[in-house]
């Protein structure tokens, strides 16, 4: 099976303990886009996030583009902008199309997985073919990374 690495919504991100946010495991399979930082800027930690930014680039933002064509007109489910809501859901899922993108030509290349309680989110997701779960399954499936001894550096 491919390595996974994770790209966090911030009710994903805001779910995890400071002990968790510092672990081996995070800072090398979990990734934030630039947009989900900012969201995060209260975080006690906040300025260690720039270590696991997955950046807005001109590649993200062609497939940010794709992203927005999946969302039919009307639709403020993904996004809603008068009510402040969804800057970062859409960078989510272009960030995963660039990394899959980018890990295609691999053999062995990552699996880019989004990690939402977002239902829209994971829909868009989905519908774009990249894989995506929420927050519980997300730390079903990755309780045993977190318990790891090589998992956490104290």
């Amino acid at each position: 099976m491919n390595e996974e690495l994770f790209l966090l919504d911030n009710n994903a991100l805001s779910h995890l303990t400071l002990s968790q946010r510092a672990s081996l495991f995070f800072r090398m399979r979990c990734f934030l886009p630039t947009e989900i930082i900012h969201e995060a800027d209260g975080f006690p930690d906040a300025a260690a996030f720039k270590d696991i930014e997955y950046p807005t680039t001109g590649s993200v933002l062609k497939h940010l583009g794709t992203v927005m064509a999946a969302i039919p007109a009307g639709d403020t489910n993904l996004v809603n902008l008068y009510a402040n809501k969804g800057a970062g859901d859409p960078m989510l899922i272009a960030c995963a199309l660039d990394g899959m993108e980018k890990a295609a030509p691999l053999l062995w290349g990552p699996t880019w997985v989004v990690i939402s309680n977002d239902k829209a989110v994971r829909a868009v997701s989905t519908e774009l073919g990249v894989e995506a779960r929420s927050r519980d399954e997300f730390f079903r499936r990755t309780v045993d990374e977190w318990r790891s001894p090589d998992s956490f550096d104290g």
